[in-house]
């Protein structure tokens, strides 16, 4: 990604840097931060992708393999989020394969197929545009107190205690909301066959 004027955009020359300490020093701070910031976006999209059983199995699949591949990432071919979201995406398919869940393919509605983005995008896939539509309907249908949580932490990228302290509870009482609110999209979107 390039910044007006032909440089690198901070945010993802940060990222670039961050993921070389991890390459050439084994630096755990650099990849905690990668950790603190990939981690719930590829959980996020677990549950997008209908593993979100296996939400939590998938995130350390995939920030293991960025601990141990950090080598192998060339900033001239993909930016790290790309890479990182590759990693995911192959990870998924492995487990899916591992747990004997490979589903047939999504069905498509055919005004889908319009609005895939055309842009280089992680997560662009028609079955991925299908599954959001049905995940983002199936979180507007849980109750107030739990939609809220989930759109914070998932969507937002907030860590537990940021959204507890701005919604003014206890960090139990929203790891509860969050449990409930997870045990119930898993019941919708299996209905759903996601």
């Amino acid at each position: 990604m390039t910044a007006p004027g032909g440089q690198k955009d901070p945010r993802a020359q940060k990222w670039i840097d961050l993921l070389h300490r991890v390459a050439r020093d084994k630096d755990r701070l650099a990849f905690r931060e990668i950790y603190e910031y990939f981690a719930p976006r590829i959980k996020a999209y677990a549950i997008n992708q209908g593993v979100s059983q296996q939400a939590d199995e998938l995130v350390q699949e995939v920030m293991t393999s960025v601990w141990r591949s950090a080598d192998k990432y060339a900033d001239s071919l993909a930016s790290v989020s790309t890479w990182i979201f590759t990693i995911a995406r192959n990870q998924r398919i492995d487990l899916l394969r591992r747990n004997g869940r490979m589903k047939a393919e999504i069905k498509v509605e055919t005004e889908e197929l319009w609005q895939i983005p055309t842009e280089d995008n992680t997560i662009s896939s028609i079955q991925e545009l299908s599954a959001h539509r049905h995940l983002q309907a199936s979180i507007g249908e849980l109750p107030e107190d739990q939609m809220i949580a989930v759109r914070k932490v998932y969507y937002e990228g907030k860590t537990h205690q940021e959204v507890a302290a701005e919604l003014d509870i206890p960090l139990g009482t929203l790891k509860g909301r969050l449990r409930l609110s997870m045990q119930k999209l898993r019941v919708m979107l299996e209905a759903k066959d996601l």
